[in-house]
Protein backbone atom coordinates (compact mmCIF):
# COMPACT_ATOMS: atom_id res chain seq x y z
CA UNK A 1 0.00 0.00 0.00
CA UNK A 2 0.93 3.67 -0.41
CA UNK A 3 -0.35 6.64 1.45
CA UNK A 4 -0.16 10.05 -0.56
CA UNK A 5 -0.37 13.27 1.02
CA UNK A 6 -1.59 16.17 -1.35
CA UNK A 7 -1.10 19.45 -0.05
CA UNK A 8 -2.93 21.76 -2.81
CA UNK A 9 -2.64 25.51 -3.66
CA UNK A 10 -4.48 27.38 -6.91
CA UNK A 11 -1.76 25.95 -9.10
CA UNK A 12 0.15 23.52 -8.01
CA UNK A 13 0.43 20.61 -5.37
CA UNK A 14 3.20 19.45 -2.93
CA UNK A 15 2.94 15.19 -3.36
CA UNK A 16 4.33 13.31 -0.61
CA UNK A 17 4.47 9.18 -0.82
CA UNK A 18 5.12 6.58 2.04
CA UNK A 19 5.28 3.52 2.13
CA UNK A 20 3.21 1.13 5.34
CA UNK A 21 6.57 1.98 7.12
CA UNK A 22 6.40 5.45 7.03
CA UNK A 23 9.56 5.15 4.94
CA UNK A 24 9.62 8.45 2.10
CA UNK A 25 9.35 7.05 -0.90
CA UNK A 26 8.93 10.40 -3.51
CA UNK A 27 8.23 13.72 -3.08
CA UNK A 28 6.94 16.32 -5.51
CA UNK A 29 5.74 19.71 -6.77
CA UNK A 30 3.16 19.06 -9.39
CA UNK A 31 1.28 21.63 -11.79
CA UNK A 32 -2.49 21.77 -11.36
CA UNK A 33 -4.71 20.48 -14.35
CA UNK A 34 -4.16 17.20 -16.29
CA UNK A 35 -0.26 17.26 -16.63
CA UNK A 36 0.39 17.36 -13.19
CA UNK A 37 -2.34 14.22 -12.46
CA UNK A 38 -0.35 12.50 -15.36
CA UNK A 39 3.03 12.74 -13.31
CA UNK A 40 1.49 11.87 -10.18
CA UNK A 41 -0.03 8.60 -11.73
CA UNK A 42 3.71 7.83 -13.11
CA UNK A 43 4.96 8.59 -9.43
CA UNK A 44 2.92 6.46 -8.03
CA UNK A 45 3.46 3.50 -10.65
CA UNK A 46 7.04 3.99 -9.86
CA UNK A 47 6.27 2.48 -6.67
CA UNK A 48 3.81 0.24 -6.50
CA UNK A 49 4.24 -3.92 -6.66
CA UNK A 50 3.23 -6.12 -8.92
CA UNK A 51 0.17 -7.43 -7.35
CA UNK A 52 -1.68 -4.29 -6.72
CA UNK A 53 -3.41 -4.98 -9.89
CA UNK A 54 -6.50 -6.43 -10.06
CA UNK A 55 -5.47 -9.95 -12.07
CA UNK A 56 -9.63 -9.77 -13.77
CA UNK A 57 -9.61 -6.53 -14.27
CA UNK A 58 -6.48 -5.03 -14.92
CA UNK A 59 -7.37 -2.55 -12.87
CA UNK A 60 -5.70 -0.74 -9.66
CA UNK A 61 -6.80 -2.91 -6.96
CA UNK A 62 -9.01 -1.34 -4.23
CA UNK A 63 -7.09 0.13 -1.26
CA UNK A 64 -3.72 0.18 -2.29
CA UNK A 65 -3.36 4.11 -2.63
CA UNK A 66 -4.63 6.19 -0.17
CA UNK A 67 -4.84 10.10 -0.56
CA UNK A 68 -5.15 12.51 1.88
CA UNK A 69 -5.96 16.36 1.00
CA UNK A 70 -7.88 18.90 2.50
CA UNK A 71 -10.63 19.32 0.04
CA UNK A 72 -13.21 17.24 -0.87
CA UNK A 73 -14.41 18.72 -4.73
CA UNK A 74 -12.70 19.99 -7.65
CA UNK A 75 -11.86 18.33 -11.07
CA UNK A 76 -8.70 16.75 -8.98
CA UNK A 77 -10.27 15.24 -6.32
CA UNK A 78 -12.79 13.90 -9.32
CA UNK A 79 -9.32 12.38 -11.02
CA UNK A 80 -7.91 11.09 -7.93
CA UNK A 81 -11.09 9.27 -7.01
CA UNK A 82 -11.70 7.69 -10.85
CA UNK A 83 -7.92 6.16 -11.07
CA UNK A 84 -9.24 3.96 -8.04
CA UNK A 85 -7.53 5.79 -5.02
CA UNK A 86 -9.19 6.05 -1.90
CA UNK A 87 -9.57 9.66 -0.96
CA UNK A 88 -9.78 11.18 2.42
CA UNK A 89 -10.81 14.73 3.03
CA UNK A 90 -9.03 15.62 5.92
CA UNK A 91 -10.48 18.94 7.88
CA UNK A 92 -7.51 21.92 8.00
CA UNK A 93 -8.48 21.86 11.35
CA UNK A 94 -7.55 18.13 11.94
CA UNK A 95 -4.47 18.69 9.90
CA UNK A 96 -3.23 21.67 11.85
CA UNK A 97 -3.64 19.65 15.50
CA UNK A 98 -2.16 16.76 14.24
CA UNK A 99 0.70 18.98 12.65
CA UNK A 100 1.56 20.21 16.67
CA UNK A 101 2.39 16.20 16.96
CA UNK A 102 5.55 16.55 14.34
CA UNK A 103 7.05 19.94 15.76
CA UNK A 104 5.44 22.47 18.46
CA UNK A 105 7.59 25.14 16.93
CA UNK A 106 4.96 26.84 14.77
CA UNK A 107 7.17 26.11 11.76
CA UNK A 108 5.24 25.15 8.16
CA UNK A 109 5.90 24.58 5.68
CA UNK A 110 3.98 22.95 2.13
CA UNK A 111 6.11 20.12 1.71
CA UNK A 112 5.54 19.56 5.31
CA UNK A 113 2.04 19.82 5.29
CA UNK A 114 1.96 16.85 2.33
CA UNK A 115 3.86 15.09 4.99
CA UNK A 116 1.28 15.55 7.45
CA UNK A 117 -1.33 14.15 5.17
CA UNK A 118 0.68 10.97 4.37
CA UNK A 119 0.48 10.13 7.95
CA UNK A 120 -2.78 10.77 8.91
CA UNK A 121 -4.22 8.47 5.76
CA UNK A 122 -1.09 5.82 7.01
CA UNK A 123 -2.03 6.04 10.71
CA UNK A 124 -5.44 7.27 11.55
CA UNK A 125 -7.42 7.04 8.43
CA UNK A 126 -10.05 5.05 10.12
CA UNK A 127 -11.15 8.02 12.20
CA UNK A 128 -11.64 10.05 8.91
CA UNK A 129 -14.46 9.98 6.48
CA UNK A 130 -13.37 9.00 2.76
CA UNK A 131 -14.80 11.39 -0.32
CA UNK A 132 -18.38 10.03 -1.02
CA UNK A 133 -19.68 7.93 -3.44
CA UNK A 134 -22.22 10.60 -4.31
CA UNK A 135 -24.50 10.41 -7.84
CA UNK A 136 -23.40 12.80 -10.01
CA UNK A 137 -26.97 14.36 -10.31
CA UNK A 138 -26.78 14.68 -6.45
CA UNK A 139 -23.86 16.34 -6.52
CA UNK A 140 -24.93 18.35 -9.58
CA UNK A 141 -28.12 19.32 -7.63
CA UNK A 142 -25.93 20.21 -4.25
CA UNK A 143 -24.09 23.14 -6.19
CA UNK A 144 -27.50 24.42 -7.64
CA UNK A 145 -29.12 24.13 -3.99
CA UNK A 146 -26.08 25.67 -2.84
CA UNK A 147 -25.85 28.70 -5.23
CA UNK A 148 -29.79 29.08 -4.45
CA UNK A 149 -29.21 29.18 -0.81
CA UNK A 150 -26.47 31.93 -0.90
CA UNK A 151 -27.98 33.77 -3.69
CA UNK A 152 -31.15 34.28 -1.00
CA UNK A 153 -28.53 34.58 1.75
CA UNK A 154 -27.02 37.54 -0.04
CA UNK A 155 -30.39 38.89 -0.90
CA UNK A 156 -31.17 39.46 2.61
CA UNK A 157 -28.27 41.12 3.79
CA UNK A 158 -28.43 43.25 0.19
CA UNK A 159 -32.22 43.89 2.10
CA UNK A 160 -30.52 44.59 5.72
CA UNK A 161 -28.23 47.28 4.13
CA UNK A 162 -31.24 49.01 2.05
CA UNK A 163 -32.96 49.20 5.11
CA UNK A 164 -30.49 50.74 7.32
CA UNK A 165 -29.67 53.13 4.21
CA UNK A 166 -33.26 54.30 3.99
CA UNK A 167 -33.50 54.71 8.01
CA UNK A 168 -30.38 57.34 7.62
CA UNK A 169 -32.05 59.25 5.29
CA UNK A 170 -35.14 58.48 4.26
CA UNK A 171 -37.26 56.74 7.41
CA UNK A 172 -40.54 57.62 5.70
CA UNK A 173 -40.12 55.27 3.26
CA UNK A 174 -40.34 51.57 5.48
CA UNK A 175 -43.54 53.62 7.34
CA UNK A 176 -44.67 54.03 3.54
CA UNK A 177 -43.78 50.39 2.66
CA UNK A 178 -45.80 49.12 5.98
CA UNK A 179 -48.37 51.19 5.65
CA UNK A 180 -49.61 49.86 2.31
CA UNK A 181 -48.88 46.14 3.70
CA UNK A 182 -45.62 45.60 1.35
CA UNK A 183 -42.00 43.97 2.33
CA UNK A 184 -39.25 45.90 1.25
CA UNK A 185 -38.78 43.08 -0.68
CA UNK A 186 -41.17 42.79 -3.10
CA UNK A 187 -40.99 44.32 -6.75
CA UNK A 188 -43.47 46.70 -5.86
CA UNK A 189 -42.39 48.15 -2.92
CA UNK A 190 -38.55 48.58 -5.31
CA UNK A 191 -39.91 50.41 -7.86
CA UNK A 192 -41.66 53.29 -5.04
CA UNK A 193 -38.57 53.37 -3.86
CA UNK A 194 -37.05 53.93 -7.75
CA UNK A 195 -39.35 56.32 -8.62
CA UNK A 196 -39.09 58.08 -5.20
CA UNK A 197 -35.61 58.20 -4.61
CA UNK A 198 -35.62 61.24 -2.10
CA UNK A 199 -37.68 62.54 0.16
CA UNK A 200 -38.77 65.21 -2.19
CA UNK A 201 -39.20 63.37 -5.07
CA UNK A 202 -41.31 61.18 -2.85
CA UNK A 203 -42.80 64.18 -1.67
CA UNK A 204 -44.35 65.71 -5.33
CA UNK A 205 -45.38 61.23 -6.44
CA UNK A 206 -49.32 61.39 -7.05
CA UNK A 207 -51.92 59.10 -6.33
CA UNK A 208 -52.27 58.04 -9.74
CA UNK A 209 -48.69 56.70 -9.96
CA UNK A 210 -48.44 54.97 -6.47
CA UNK A 211 -51.87 52.88 -7.79
CA UNK A 212 -50.38 51.98 -11.08
CA UNK A 213 -47.66 50.30 -8.87
CA UNK A 214 -49.78 48.87 -6.81
CA UNK A 215 -52.08 47.52 -9.82
CA UNK A 216 -48.58 46.02 -11.47
CA UNK A 217 -47.94 44.06 -8.16
CA UNK A 218 -51.52 42.96 -8.04
CA UNK A 219 -52.46 44.09 -4.73
CA UNK A 220 -55.69 44.19 -3.65
CA UNK A 221 -57.39 47.79 -1.90
CA UNK A 222 -54.99 49.88 -4.19
CA UNK A 223 -56.83 52.98 -3.29
CA UNK A 224 -57.07 52.52 0.08
CA UNK A 225 -53.01 51.51 0.04
CA UNK A 226 -52.13 54.21 -1.72
CA UNK A 227 -53.31 57.21 0.00
CA UNK A 228 -51.85 55.65 3.11
CA UNK A 229 -48.55 55.42 1.77
CA UNK A 230 -48.80 58.89 0.02
CA UNK A 231 -49.67 60.23 3.33
CA UNK A 232 -46.38 58.42 5.22
CA UNK A 233 -44.55 59.55 2.66
CA UNK A 234 -45.92 63.21 3.10
CA UNK A 235 -45.74 63.41 6.70
CA UNK A 236 -43.54 65.95 8.22
CA UNK A 237 -39.93 64.44 8.80
CA UNK A 238 -36.27 65.82 9.46
CA UNK A 239 -34.42 65.37 6.84
CA UNK A 240 -30.39 65.58 6.06
CA UNK A 241 -28.24 68.13 4.43
CA UNK A 242 -29.04 68.11 0.41
CA UNK A 243 -25.25 66.48 -0.46
CA UNK A 244 -25.64 63.70 1.80
CA UNK A 245 -29.13 63.20 0.70
CA UNK A 246 -27.86 62.73 -2.78
CA UNK A 247 -25.30 60.50 -1.40
CA UNK A 248 -27.70 57.69 0.03
CA UNK A 249 -30.18 58.27 -2.16
CA UNK A 250 -27.54 56.67 -5.28
CA UNK A 251 -26.39 54.06 -2.22
CA UNK A 252 -30.20 53.21 -1.94
CA UNK A 253 -30.65 52.95 -5.92
CA UNK A 254 -27.62 50.31 -6.15
CA UNK A 255 -28.95 48.20 -3.47
CA UNK A 256 -32.35 48.36 -5.28
CA UNK A 257 -30.93 47.25 -8.24
CA UNK A 258 -29.15 44.42 -6.65
CA UNK A 259 -32.22 42.97 -5.30
CA UNK A 260 -34.16 43.38 -7.85
CA UNK A 261 -31.41 41.12 -9.80
CA UNK A 262 -31.57 38.45 -7.26
CA UNK A 263 -35.12 38.40 -6.81
CA UNK A 264 -35.53 37.66 -10.81
CA UNK A 265 -32.40 34.70 -10.72
CA UNK A 266 -33.35 33.12 -7.46
CA UNK A 267 -36.91 31.83 -8.75
CA UNK A 268 -34.89 30.98 -11.94
CA UNK A 269 -32.20 28.70 -10.54
CA UNK A 270 -34.97 27.59 -8.10
CA UNK A 271 -36.51 25.41 -11.42
CA UNK A 272 -33.19 24.00 -12.02
CA UNK A 273 -33.01 22.99 -8.83
CA UNK A 274 -36.37 21.49 -8.81
CA UNK A 275 -35.62 19.51 -11.50
CA UNK A 276 -32.50 17.77 -10.42
CA UNK A 277 -34.41 16.75 -7.36
CA UNK A 278 -37.36 15.72 -9.39
CA UNK A 279 -34.94 12.93 -11.15
CA UNK A 280 -33.67 11.78 -8.13
CA UNK A 281 -34.57 8.08 -6.94
CA UNK A 282 -34.74 9.21 -3.39
CA UNK A 283 -37.01 12.31 -4.16
CA UNK A 284 -40.34 10.90 -2.96
CA UNK A 285 -39.00 9.62 0.08
CA UNK A 286 -37.64 13.15 0.93
CA UNK A 287 -40.82 14.43 -0.24
CA UNK A 288 -42.78 12.25 1.85
CA UNK A 289 -41.14 13.82 5.35
CA UNK A 290 -43.12 16.59 7.10
CA UNK A 291 -41.86 20.11 6.77
CA UNK A 292 -39.57 18.62 3.68
CA UNK A 293 -40.96 20.77 0.87
CA UNK A 294 -39.00 20.60 -3.00
CA UNK A 295 -36.26 23.26 -2.45
CA UNK A 296 -35.73 22.34 1.33
CA UNK A 297 -35.87 18.44 0.63
CA UNK A 298 -33.51 19.03 -2.33
CA UNK A 299 -30.91 20.91 -0.08
CA UNK A 300 -30.70 18.05 2.95
CA UNK A 301 -30.41 15.62 0.34
CA UNK A 302 -27.70 17.91 -1.63
CA UNK A 303 -25.58 18.06 1.95
CA UNK A 304 -26.45 14.41 2.80
CA UNK A 305 -25.78 12.54 -0.54
CA UNK A 306 -26.37 9.58 -1.95
CA UNK A 307 -24.09 7.08 -1.54
CA UNK A 308 -25.82 4.63 0.72
CA UNK A 309 -22.42 3.65 2.12
CA UNK A 310 -21.71 6.75 3.84
CA UNK A 311 -23.02 7.05 7.04
CA UNK A 312 -23.16 3.44 9.60
CA UNK A 313 -26.55 4.13 11.02
CA UNK A 314 -28.56 6.95 12.03
CA UNK A 315 -26.19 8.62 14.54
CA UNK A 316 -23.15 8.82 12.20
CA UNK A 317 -25.86 10.94 10.35
CA UNK A 318 -27.12 13.27 13.04
CA UNK A 319 -23.37 13.73 13.54
CA UNK A 320 -22.28 15.36 10.51
CA UNK A 321 -25.57 17.15 10.46
CA UNK A 322 -24.89 18.74 13.72
CA UNK A 323 -27.90 18.07 15.52
CA UNK A 324 -26.47 15.33 18.18
CA UNK A 325 -24.74 17.26 20.84
CA UNK A 326 -21.28 16.73 22.16
CA UNK A 327 -20.39 15.98 25.78
CA UNK A 328 -17.00 17.01 28.01
CA UNK A 329 -16.44 14.83 31.22
CA UNK A 330 -13.62 15.72 33.20
CA UNK A 331 -13.67 14.27 36.59
CA UNK A 332 -17.19 14.31 37.97
CA UNK A 333 -18.25 17.26 35.57
CA UNK A 334 -20.16 16.73 32.67
CA UNK A 335 -21.58 18.55 30.89
CA UNK A 336 -23.65 18.23 27.17
CA UNK A 337 -22.91 21.33 24.39
CA UNK A 338 -24.54 21.96 21.40
CA UNK A 339 -22.14 20.46 18.07
CA UNK A 340 -21.07 23.90 16.26
CA UNK A 341 -18.34 21.88 14.52
CA UNK A 342 -20.58 20.95 11.65
CA UNK A 343 -22.12 21.17 8.02
CA UNK A 344 -23.47 25.35 8.09
CA UNK A 345 -25.22 24.49 5.26
CA UNK A 346 -26.96 21.17 6.18
CA UNK A 347 -27.56 22.74 9.64
CA UNK A 348 -29.74 25.63 8.85
CA UNK A 349 -31.72 23.28 6.39
CA UNK A 350 -32.25 20.88 9.02
CA UNK A 351 -33.34 23.89 12.25
CA UNK A 352 -35.43 25.23 8.83
CA UNK A 353 -37.20 21.80 8.11
CA UNK A 354 -37.70 21.05 12.27
CA UNK A 355 -39.63 24.47 12.27
CA UNK A 356 -41.34 23.35 9.07
CA UNK A 357 -42.76 20.15 10.66
CA UNK A 358 -44.28 21.44 13.66
CA UNK A 359 -47.28 22.63 11.48
CA UNK A 360 -47.45 19.39 9.35
CA UNK A 361 -46.67 17.06 11.99
CA UNK A 362 -49.02 16.01 14.81
CA UNK A 363 -45.99 14.00 16.16
CA UNK A 364 -43.44 16.69 15.81
CA UNK A 365 -45.54 19.27 17.71
CA UNK A 366 -46.48 17.33 20.25
CA UNK A 367 -42.14 16.41 20.88
CA UNK A 368 -41.75 20.49 20.38
CA UNK A 369 -44.33 20.81 23.21
CA UNK A 370 -42.90 18.13 25.49
CA UNK A 371 -39.26 19.89 25.15
CA UNK A 372 -40.70 23.04 25.75
CA UNK A 373 -42.43 22.27 29.03
CA UNK A 374 -39.17 21.19 30.67
CA UNK A 375 -37.83 24.97 29.80
CA UNK A 376 -35.89 23.67 26.57
CA UNK A 377 -35.24 27.03 24.74
CA UNK A 378 -36.94 27.62 21.03
CA UNK A 379 -33.96 26.71 18.83
CA UNK A 380 -32.72 23.88 21.42
CA UNK A 381 -36.05 22.31 20.79
CA UNK A 382 -36.19 22.34 17.04
CA UNK A 383 -32.35 21.27 16.94
CA UNK A 384 -33.52 18.24 19.20
CA UNK A 385 -36.45 18.22 16.79
CA UNK A 386 -34.42 18.20 14.03
CA UNK A 387 -31.87 15.40 15.77
CA UNK A 388 -35.35 13.11 15.46
CA UNK A 389 -36.38 14.04 12.34
CA UNK A 390 -32.81 13.26 10.58
CA UNK A 391 -33.26 9.30 12.59
CA UNK A 392 -36.69 9.09 10.94
CA UNK A 393 -35.22 10.01 8.17
CA UNK A 394 -32.23 7.24 8.31
CA UNK A 395 -34.69 4.78 8.54
CA UNK A 396 -36.96 5.74 5.89
CA UNK A 397 -33.89 5.59 3.43
CA UNK A 398 -32.61 2.39 4.94
CA UNK A 399 -35.79 0.58 4.42
CA UNK A 400 -36.83 2.42 1.38
CA UNK A 401 -40.13 3.67 2.59
CA UNK A 402 -42.25 6.74 3.05
CA UNK A 403 -42.76 8.48 6.05
CA UNK A 404 -45.51 7.15 8.32
CA UNK A 405 -47.11 9.59 11.30
CA UNK A 406 -47.93 6.89 13.60
CA UNK A 407 -44.74 4.72 13.08
CA UNK A 408 -42.57 7.66 13.50
CA UNK A 409 -44.47 8.62 17.14
CA UNK A 410 -46.65 7.05 18.46
CA UNK A 411 -44.17 5.57 20.47
CA UNK A 412 -43.74 8.82 21.89
CA UNK A 413 -46.35 10.70 21.49
CA UNK A 414 -50.41 8.97 22.21
CA UNK A 415 -51.84 11.82 20.09
CA UNK A 416 -49.78 11.01 17.34
CA UNK A 417 -51.47 8.27 16.56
Amino acid sequence: MLFVGDDWAEDHHDIEVLDEAGRRLARAKLPEGAVGMARLHELIAEHLDDDARDPATGLLAAGQVIVGIETDRGPWVVALVAAGYEVFAINPMSAARYRERHSTSGAKSDPGDAHVLAEIVRLDRDHHRPVAGDSDLVEGMKLTARSHQSLIWDRTRQLQRLRQVLREYFPAMLDAVAAGGLELVDADALELLQRAGTPERARQLSRSKIMAVLARGRRRNWEAKAEAIQAALRAPALAQPAAIETAYAAIAATQVQLITTLNTQIPTLGQVVEQGFSQHPNAEIYLSQPGLGVVLGARVLGEFGDDPLRYRDGRARRNYAGTSPITRASGRKLVVLARYARNRRLGDAVHQWAFCALSASPGARAYYDQLRARKVGHHAALRQLGNRLIGILHGCLKTRTAYDETTAWAHRTPTAA
